[in-house]
């Protein structure tokens, strides 16, 4: 279990959003490859497609690490509305233990609108190609810090996908029974949610995101309840500010890390600044890994190495390129040529 030193620990910062202070590629701020930089030409990180392509093969061992970029294409849209807010609530405030015990209505009401939306989106490009790169290659590992659920749904192996944050189409146990509903696709989740679960015109705003409309009124006994121990409430199961990740999901990850040298690292739509997934690049580089990032932002180039890789774009149009010498082309609905 990764553990940070009580010195550095606080109580207002929940674990997963610790950053690890013991590397430097995610404390500099320093733009040292930009080409306004004298050093630019040595020390600026590959962006050939080609190159890269070189290097990777089925035999490849390979560590991904993805964030919220790689469904940007997928046009799922923050759970942040206007001012950074959702119903005049700052949408960290519903994501913890403590608020759905204190309003178990409004916070489903908010991850049931946020389950409604991800089940809208389908997979991109870069999904597909992450799942059938799994599909090729059994020394590949994929760490994805999202749970809107679009990764399984791509097919990806379950064997070869690890959801760090778990997954939004997930309901467990409140009161930690042990039962899980997993990948519970019914929209909504139950009919007392069914205001989150509407669909309106582009031009409109759902009556539950506007906040001068009161909330619908829900009765805590129409919520999900528990069917095995009949007495807790279900819960998205999501990780929530304040609650650890899974330890032997972790335990997992870094025994996997330590069975041999990491042939290439793809830090796929992240900055990859949250604990724990900050201290994966700087392992897998340890290990010996080539590390390659896939990011429209230029500062998540920062302290990649001329041996590095850096491709600024979309990660739905970039990963398929990267990929296909593996898995053949990948068309948008996951079909091979």
């Amino acid at each position: 279990m990764h553990r940070i030193p009580k010195s550095l620990a606080s109580p207002s910062i929940p674990h997963r959003f610790m950053i690890t202070p013991t590397s430097s590629c995610f404390t500099s701020r320093r733009f040292f490859w930009s080409n306004q930089t004298t050093h630019s030409r040595t020390m600026a990180p590959r962006t050939s497609i080609d190159e890269f392509k070189a290097l990777i093969n089925p035999s490849s061992r390979i560590l991904a690490l993805c964030g919220a970029g790689l469904s940007a294409a997928s046009g799922l849209p923050t759970f942040r509305g206007a001012g950074g807010l959702w119903r005049n609530h700052e949408p960290t405030s519903l994501a913890t233990p403590e608020a759905f015990e204190a309003d178990p209505a409004l916070v489903w009401l908010f991850y049931a609108w946020r389950r409604h939306m991800a089940l809208k989106a389908s997979p991109n490009r870069g999904h597909y190609a992450l799942a059938a790169l799994a599909k090729k290659n059994d020394n590949f590992l994929c760490l994805t810090q999202n749970v809107d659920g679009l990764s399984p749904r791509a097919g990806h192996p379950s064997s070869s996908l690890r959801l760090l944050h778990g997954n939004i189409l997930d309901n467990k146990c409140f009161n930690k029974c042990g039962y899980v509903d997993r990948n519970n696709l019914n929209d909504p989740v139950c009919a007392a949610l069914a205001p989150a679960a509407e669909n309106y015109p582009p031009n409109q705003t759902l009556p539950l995101l506007d906040p001068n409309v009161p909330v619908p009124p829900i009765e805590v006994e129409d919520l999900p309840h528990c069917p095995n121990c009949k007495t807790g409430l279900l819960r998205p199961g999501v990780v929530w500010f304040g609650e650890p990740l899974d330890e032997l999901m972790l335990m997992e990850v870094d025994n996997w890390i330590k069975r041999g040298r990491i042939d290439i690292m793809l830090v796929v739509g992240t900055a990859a600044t949250v604990y724990p997934a900050a201290g994966y690049t700087l392992k897998a580089r340890r290990k010996g890994a080539i590390i390659a990032v896939v990011n429209p932002d230029l500062d998540s180039a920062l302290d990649l190495s001329q041996k590095d890789f850096f491709f600024q774009g979309d990660a739905s149009e970039i990963l398929p390129q990267l990929f296909e010498g593996v898995t053949g082309q990948i068309e948008e609905q996951g079909d091979v040529l």
